[in-house]
């Protein structure tokens, strides 16, 4: 039974993938989708570049409505079910469980350009689990609720680590520095219309 299952549990997973949906509008609606294609050739460098996308989204989201909780400003509240405290590493690793399975199932997804829309799918729910998971690194290396206590920078230490790896991963800045050059010149070039 659950006793305080709230709304604001599907919260974070409504929130970072409306960023990410926005964002991908962004890209896909436009000149930027150029960009994309000639900085993603290859599927393995933008299933990577996804994952660490929705992994920092992720990140954000969640920090700020922990933070959020903490401080019980607005309707946010922990979940609870049997009377235990459900923690958000939780939700982490199932996505982790199911996302890894359904990888195994479908193994090479979007090497042969066949169903790259699963594979890209797959990178981002990797990508939010190892965020939700993460962010309570130090709850499964303390065993016990460190999050706002001196031991929960471990968390931070622990997410900071696994973004940079992602980051090197893909070596996402020259395309962040060509999406950021077409963005000035679309905006110079809307200032100069007017």
């Amino acid at each position: 039974m659950v006793e305080s299952l709230h709304p604001g549990l599907l919260l974070v997973p409504m929130l970072a993938s409306a960023i990410m949906a926005l964002c991908a509008w962004a890209v896909w609606s436009g000149r930027l989708r150029i960009i994309y294609r000639r900085y993603f050739r290859d599927w393995r460098r933008e299933r990577l570049f996804l994952a660490s996308f929705a992994f920092l989204v992720t990140i954000a989201v969640v920090r700020m409505i922990t933070f959020l909780i903490y401080e019980d400003v607005g309707p946010f509240h922990d979940v609870w079910i049997h009377g235990r405290h459900i923690h958000h590493l939780v939700w982490g690793i199932l996505l982790l469980l199911g996302g890894g399975y359904f990888s195994l199932v479908n193994t090479g997804l979007g090497s042969d350009g066949t169903n790259t829309s699963s594979s890209r799918l797959m990178s981002v729910i990797y990508g939010f689990a190892a965020a939700l998971t993460l962010d309570e690194f130090a709850l499964w290396l303390n065993l016990r609720d460190v999050y706002w206590e001196r031991e929960g920078r471990e968390s931070i230490e622990a997410v900071l680590l696994f973004g940079a790896l992602l980051a090197i991963g893909i070596e996402g800045a020259r395309f962040f520095r060509a999406v950021f050059r077409e963005t000035s010149r679309m905006i110079r070039r809307g200032l100069n219309r007017e």
